[in-house]
């Protein structure tokens, strides 16, 4: 429990000191819904769209934090060599993992009230119903997310490359699953493709919790589907998650 304790302070301490990743994975959320909400007008799924948008970039924040910020950050270091060394040290696999996993989870929950408090302040957005629900799907889709960034970060090849990758994934997931606003206008067969993706789903339950107030549990389809992703990220890692550089 001590090296738990100390690497998830030593994960929390490198994260915010880390000017990119706290502009990219959380600071971006909360300027695109100042941005989004300043455009969106009228009301979005029944509701103002400031409160619809807000539920859509909750799921957003997610991809960014446990997804996007953790892929990104485990092929920087274990090109970097930092993976490797920290395998000659008492600090176990499991261990590591755990604290990184917690880590992520905190920096999101953060990230999610923020997203609230500033909703609140700038458009006046009501604060959630439905507590215990948000705290599910907080976790759900956390640890679904950054299974699946643990996953890609073992496909990825090399450090200069893992941003592009990432952004290459992310920026049209967001635009194809509606985090980013309606996609009832899209075309048929870009809407098709977002019907597969994970970010729709937890787009889906963010909705049905904060915006209709429904419980987390009344959603089973949307979460057995991120089960599905998430677990397809824990297979793919167990396959070509690597601990040493992959460069020469």
């Amino acid at each position: 429990m001590r090296l738990f304790l100390h690497q998830l302070r030593t994960e929390q301490l490198v994260y915010w000191r880390s000017r990119e990743a706290a502009v990219f994975t959380f600071i971006f959320p909360l300027l695109l819904f100042v941005l989004l909400g300043s455009v969106y007008t009228g009301d979005i799924y029944g509701v103002p769209a400031s409160q619809a948008l807000l539920a859509a970039l909750l799921a957003y924040g997610c991809a960014t934090v446990a997804f996007a910020g953790l892929a990104i950050t485990l092929v920087l270091r274990r090109e970097q060599a930092i993976l490797k060394r920290l395998r000659a040290t008492p600090l176990s696999p499991m261990t590591y993992v755990a604290a990184l996993l917690t880590s992520t989870l905190a920096v999101f929950a953060l990230e999610t009230v923020a997203l609230f408090l500033l909703g609140r302040a700038v458009f006046g957005t009501p604060f959630p119903s439905r507590i215990g629900s948000l705290a599910l799907l907080i976790v759900l889709g956390a640890i679904c997310f950054a299974a699946m960034g643990v996953g890609l970060s073992g496909l990825v090849r090399s450090a200069e490359g893992s941003s592009a990758v990432v952004n290459l994934i992310v920026l049209p997931m967001a635009f194809l699953t509606g985090a980013f606003g309606p996609t009832r206008h899209y075309p048929h067969f870009l809407r098709a493709v977002g019907d597969v993706l994970p970010l729709k789903y937890l787009v889906d339950l963010s909705n049905a919790v904060y915006l209709h107030h429904h419980s987390f549990w009344s959603q089973g389809t949307a979460i057995a589907v991120l089960l599905a992703w998430g677990a397809t990220g824990v297979a793919v890692a167990a396959l070509k998650f690597r601990w040493e550089p992959r460069e020469a």
